[in-house]
């Protein structure tokens, strides 16, 4: 899945001059009752942007967002290098280029922790959210599809349903507390969010009781005022009153430290419509019916015993993952219940298919979850439906063929790109099956705990 911890470093100024009439007298507007952002002196800027015509809001937006394609949290380790973590260089992490050979904790976990929270800019107080609220559900959804992830040329925005937010967000030992959200005094409106959700981790041969953290997001207008630095601190302290030290995270920014950095890969299933999206391009010397016939995929699974995943499959499901996962340096421990939730088949939000043998014995499992995106700026499409590859497992059939039946069952089923990292052993069919390699890096990162760095390829979990 999308993430924005890079936002704990960013400092992008949001003060728009409004010209040069200063000299004129102008009566004072009067402020709604309940108004946001109300405050004396000039303006709101970001009042005078949503007054305006929509049409006009997009060309501002396109405008501003390539204006700071610069200025944002470093994309390689180059840029990090001459980057000051002011926040992220308090926190016990590894730092950069740091040559790390031993195993465990940076920080002491025995020490005390904090009982109150942290304090949040005037103006702004902490909410706990409660998810089983269809209206707080809802207010998340707004808050992540509007500012949290999107695209360097302003050309696509993720979505997020409440069935996925549900998924991803209450798994089996979910705590509430640990749904931190910031609102605004004034009007009770969402502005930032944090989440954590429990997770047993093995690293090389240390196997640990943590969290996964995410959607880690902060209002547009609120980036100036170094929102995400409390929240992060604020999500720590909550859990760590629970009893938990460490966390693993991941972010396409370079902080202190990656234990892992891994690349997106991607194959068309929809080539017209990603290329007249800019998505993709037709390389020198190739046409786009060169295209359409290269990416074209059979008309029919090969696999035989191929189906969805049932309920009664989940004990075998977790033998096969737990037996393959072993031979990976960064992996989840999962159990049953673990098992059926994060893999058990979820309209629009996760799917899961098996391999059955003649004697119902399950040998090979392949999942993958659904992420559709709102296209912005385009006058023919308006959505984006992507797959993102999480375990494909098998003892039997071959890897490459089970995946091409995999992406056949995609495309019959309306996605318009395949989306997998070079993780666990996808090595083995990214470039047969025709992937490409983006541009786009994810790291890992572990929270207070050091260890060497590991390889793509050692890498054994996928963080949603």
């Amino acid at each position: 899945m999308p993430e924005n911890t890079d936002m704990a470093e960013q400092q992008s100024p949001e003060k728009i001059s409004e010209g040069s009439d200063a000299g004129k007298k102008q009566k004072k507007p009067k402020k709604n009752k309940g108004e946001a952002w109300a405050m004396e002196g000039p303006r709101d800027p970001f009042k005078l942007l949503d007054a305006l015509p929509e049409e006009k809001q997009q060309e501002i937006q396109r405008a501003l967002h390539l204006f700071s394609l610069g200025q944002g949290p470093p994309k390689n380790l180059q840029d990090a290098r001459k980057h000051n973590f002011r926040f992220w260089n308090t926190q016990p992490v590894p730092k950069l280029d740091e040559e790390v050979t031993t195993h465990g904790p940076i920080q002491s976990e025995k020490q005390s922790v904090r009982e109150e929270s942290y304090s949040l800019p005037e103006g702004f107080c902490w909410d706990t959210l409660d998810l089983g609220n269809p209206e707080q559900l809802g207010e998340l959804c707004t808050l992540l599809n509007e500012n949290y992830t999107e695209e360097d040329d302003n050309t696509l925005r993720s979505h997020y349903s409440p069935e996925f937010l549900l998924w991803a967000l209450c798994p089996p030992g979910w705590q509430p507390d640990w749904h931190c959200g910031v609102r605004v005094n004034s009007n009770r409106k969402l502005v930032g969010f944090i989440n954590a959700i429990p997770a047993t981790v093995q690293i090389y041969d240390t196997e640990r009781k943590m969290v996964e953290v995410n959607f880690l997001c902060v209002h547009k207008k609120l980036r100036s005022k170094r929102v995400a630095p409390v929240l992060i601190r604020e999500i720590s302290r909550r859990i760590q009153k629970q009893g938990l030290f460490q966390a693993v995270y991941s972010a396409s920014a370079v902080l202190p430290s990656p234990v892992a950095s891994c690349r997106y890969w991607h194959r068309s299933l929809n080539p017209r419509k990603l290329i007249e999206l800019n998505l993709s391009s037709l390389t020198r010397n190739m046409t786009l019916q060169r295209t359409l016939k290269l990416n074209r995929l059979p008309e029919a699974t090969k696999t035989s015993g191929l189906r969805l995943m049932a309920l009664a499959d989940v004990p075998q499901v977790q033998t096969l993952l737990t037996e393959y996962l072993r031979g990976f340096q960064l992996f989840p421990i999962l159990n049953q219940e673990e098992v059926q939730h994060w893999f058990l088949p979820r309209d629009g939000v996760v799917d899961t298919y098996v391999v059955e043998g003649t004697d119902g014995t399950i040998t090979a499992v392949m999942s993958f979850y659904t992420m559709s995106s709102i296209v912005l700026n385009h006058l023919v499409h308006r959505r984006l439906k992507a797959a993102y590859a999480l375990y494909a497992v098998t003892t039997a059939t071959p890897v490459q063929q089970i995946m091409e039946d995999i992406l056949i069952i995609a495309k019959a089923r309306g996605f318009d790109v395949f989306t997998a990292l070079d993780v666990l052993g996808n090595k083995g069919f990214l470039e047969p099956l025709r992937f490409t390699e983006g541009d786009v890096c994810m790291n890992y990162y572990l929270y207070n705990w050091k260890c060497p760095r590991i390889n793509p390829d050692k890498v054994g979990m996928v963080l949603k």
